[in-house]
């Protein structure tokens, strides 16, 4: 199509034409309406385009005006844009009136950048909740500035020919306004209302009628929806990258219900709340907290409980003690599309099915991708939901919530997917391109070209099938949407992981790095924070596990890295693993094994002791007596589980981290803020190590022992555990400095989501003078491995060709 405005002149006689290149996020943020009002104000001519590598304008006229327009792309731009680059170069100026947006090209490679969803916005929350408005309580509205992007993105450039808005053709009122340049939806290609669709359905068993879910008829489907959710139902509920399953966060019956039904330990669900003024007798609420769960992105963000949350006014929402037992935090969201709005209740709204709080978690089973295709939510999610909330809006890209925290003012990304994928990382230096595939836990994979990379939305644990195929249709749309074609692969050194297996099967006689594990989560903070590798960090990499160089698991290191090597400086010393797995799941078992190491016999006074059933107690000795299923390991992450364990807070895990998260919540309550913490023995290297130092926690189980014998509390010896923690990265990183000069601390790894530690570990550092660098916008856990992975392989591959 084209739009242009009645014709203009140029009254002083010199004319100049620029052909201007904007690259960035500028497709589908109301970049080309913004160009043309921006041209029309300042009396231009010429045309502008979508292509697939960014948004082409030229424009003509004075040469004053010609340098305002190119000088006000960057600073005036839309608010959901990202303008990367701006280049422009004089070419001949041609006859022709007005400004026009003309039909995208597809010609050439694809550089530009999708945008992200975005939370629903102020101006479309308005006519949704205007009677007035043609609009009024549309699931699906939306504009330039809101809505769905990335996940209905099929290809560029980004036009709704190109998304699952195709399925869609707009009524004339639509139409309308997606021609008017005056209109706020002049090009906003999800542009829906409700005589063009999508449409909303809920679906439910009916008796008498087979087992497959049907249309409830004659009825609203959202005020049905809540009434079923204010009699304690699990509903399906469809949403931008997939289903979710959401019921009454305040009804402990249907909390537990859809606990059960969907085998989920006592991992935490996350709320989504109507408001912040229904979580904050629950919470404690920052700005940086009230600013992300307000903002564009609505990410799950982890908020600190507060302790005298179970005592809120008569008009506040009780929260079920069975969404987040145990939890030091509460993951909590606010509504982010049209549909959660409604289901909470717009204001005048008398409630929604009674309760302004819903648990809100992704619709899938236990280690499955999130399911986003209707018939297969119907199949894979029968046992767990009563009824669908869902409509004909197919989900393209399958996309989770994002989880993040803050921590000392800063954001700390837990987990990066919806609001934040597909947006790029700047990197610090140029790479050929390359595609990195992550871990086989938390996974995301990372292709980059140039400066530019792209962290994958978060696809989740590779141990399962589905997952795995949902990790290559997820890569194959990411290459598709960038355009890049990768010539280098890098994947985990582990020689078991399917992350690894599967970069080795689509080699294609492309070269396939391999990195490892610790070195990636440096690197991975290094390229976060611009570092170019000219100059060594002290690497403190904590987590769980990790395959070592020397085929052990490690987990507790301290290295000396760039891009290019990682020299382990020193490491938590090794202790039997007994059982792998076995000890993950029961931290008893790894006190067990550390009380060993540590000399200490398994007296029944001891709560690790007396948590192994006498017969698994007989069989784990001798395993570690003759080293059978021991692999050693350095682990941070499991001495966390074992003092957990051992202080008698939690013995068995249903989750991943649960212990080490079990004892963080305790030391938050710690009785004795005054007390010491206990203190790690540092080992010199003998004559041949690798290494220069060992820290040995024999002294650190042995005084939490006397601790344990004299009644202490449990929240006693986590608090003196966590200060251990943070002695020891002090004490290991002067030593470094001391001997190699080094100034600048990076701190990652999974146990560094624990923020108790992270920010003690910093302020220590601080306090000496230390440059301290954590993760932000890549998680600290294996979800930011694969940007790290692809800066060590890319300088190992060689820079190829690109600059």
């Amino acid at each position: 199509m084209s739009v242009a405005p009645p014709g203009t002149a140029v009254v002083d006689g010199t004319v100049e034409r620029r052909r201007v290149t904007v690259r960035g996020v500028v497709q589908g943020v109301g970049f080309r309406p913004f160009l043309y009002a921006l041209a029309t104000r300042l009396g231009l001519t010429g045309h502008v385009t979508n292509t697939r590598e960014g948004v082409v304008a030229e424009v003509q006229g004075a040469p004053s005006a010609v340098a305002r327009f190119c000088a006000a792309i960057s600073t005036q731009a839309p608010p959901l844009a990202r303008v990367d680059s701006v280049d422009h170069h004089e070419v001949p100026a041609t006859g022709g009136a007005g400004f026009a947006i003309v039909a995208s090209r597809t010609d050439g490679t694809a550089r530009t950048l999708v945008p992200p969803d975005t939370a629903t916005c102020a101006d479309c929350l308005t006519e949704l909740a205007d009677p007035a408005d043609r609009r009024h309580r549309h699931p699906f509205i939306n504009c330039t500035h809101c809505g769905p992007r990335f996940t209905i993105v099929t290809g560029l450039p980004y036009d709704r020919a190109q998304t699952a808005m195709a399925d869609f053709p707009m009524c004339p009122d639509c139409a309308r306004e997606y021609a008017d340049p005056a209109d706020r939806r002049f090009h906003a290609q999800p542009v829906a209302c409700p005589h063009c669709g999508p449409r909303l359905r809920l679906l439910a068993p009916r008796p008498g009628h087979g087992p497959l879910p049907r249309p409830v008829a004659g009825k609203d489907p959202i005020a049905e929806a809540r009434a079923l959710l204010s009699r304690g139902a699990v509903l399906a509920v469809k949403g931008l990258g997939g289903y979710h399953l959401a019921c009454d966060a305040t009804d402990p019956a249907a909390v537990a219900l859809l606990r059960r039904r969907k085998a989920r330990g006592d991992k935490p669900f996350a709320v989504m709340a109507r408001s912040t003024a229904d979580i904050e007798h629950l919470v404690h609420l920052g700005p940086e907290e009230r600013l992300l769960l307000t903002g564009g992105v609505r990410p799950i963000v982890l908020l600190r409980r507060r302790q005298d949350a179970d005592a809120p006014d008569a008009m506040a929402p009780r929260l079920a003690d069975e969404v987040a037992p145990g939890s030091p935090d509460l993951g909590v969201m606010l509504p982010y599309t049209p549909l959660h709005h409604l289901l909470l209740g717009l204001p005048g709204d008398s409630g929604a099915g009674g309760t302004r709080l819903l648990v809100m978690t992704s619709g899938n089973v236990a280690g499955e991708p999130i399911v986003t295709d209707d018939d297969e939510a119907l199949d894979r999610l029968a046992h767990l939901a009563d009824a669908w909330l869902t409509h004909d809006r197919r989900v393209h890209v399958p996309c989770d919530d994002s989880v993040v925290r803050v921590c000392d003012g800063q954001p700390l990304t837990v987990r990066r997917a919806r609001g934040y994928a597909p947006l790029p990382l700047r990197l610090p230096v140029p790479v050929r391109p390359a595609l990195a595939v992550g871990g086989d836990l938390k996974n995301a994979f990372c292709l980059a070209e140039g400066r530019t990379a792209w962290l994958s939305a978060h696809i989740g644990d590779m141990d399962d099938l589905a997952t795995q195929q949902a990790f290559e249709r997820a890569e194959h749309h990411l290459e598709s949407i960038t355009g890049v074609s990768p010539e280098v692969l890098a994947a985990d050194r582990h020689p078991g992981y399917r992350s690894g297996r599967w970069a080795a099967r689509h080699a294609a006689g492309r070269p396939v790095v391999r990195v490892q594990h610790h070195h990636a989560h440096v690197a991975a903070v290094m390229a976060e924070h611009g570092l170019d590798g000219g100059r060594p960090v002290i690497g403190v990499a904590f987590d769980g596990t990790g395959y070592g160089d020397d085929g052990a698991v490690w987990g507790g290191e301290f290295l000396l890295a760039d891009y290019d090597t990682a020299d382990r400086f020193g490491h938590l010393a090794y202790v039997p693993l007994p059982g792998g797995d076995a000890a993950v799941h029961r931290p008893y078992r790894m006190a067990l094994a550390h009380l060993r190491a540590a000399g200490i016999a398994w007296s029944d006074d001891l709560p690790c002791v007396a948590a192994c059933p006498p017969d698994e107690r007989r069989v784990l000795e001798r395993q570690l007596e003759r080293g059978l299923n021991c692999v050693g390991t350095s682990s941070m992450g499991r001495l966390f589980d074992a003092v957990s364990s051992l202080a008698g807070i939690c013995h068995r895990a249903g989750f991943e981290a649960q212990a080490a998260i079990a004892l963080e919540a305790a030391a938050l309550s710690d009785p004795d803020p005054g007390a010491a913490g206990y203190a790690f023995a540092l080992r010199p290297a003998a004559p041949g190590d690798d290494v220069t130092v060992r820290a040995d926690p024999g002294p650190v189980l042995a005084a939490a022992v006397d601790d344990v014998r004299a009644g202490a509390a449990p929240a006693l010896v986590a608090a003196r555990f966590h200060r251990a923690v943070a002695a020891l990265v002090h004490r290991v990183c002067v030593m470094a400095r001391e001997r190699h000069g080094l100034d600048t601390v990076v701190l990652t790894g999974g146990v560094f989501a624990n923020a108790l530690l992270s920010s003690a570990c910093a302020r220590a550092l601080h306090d000496d003078r230390f440059t301290v660098l954590r993760p932000h916008q890549v998680p600290p856990n294996d979800g930011g491995l694969a940007l790290g992975q692809l800066l060590v392989a890319a300088r190992a591959a060689g820079p190829g060709t690109t600059g």
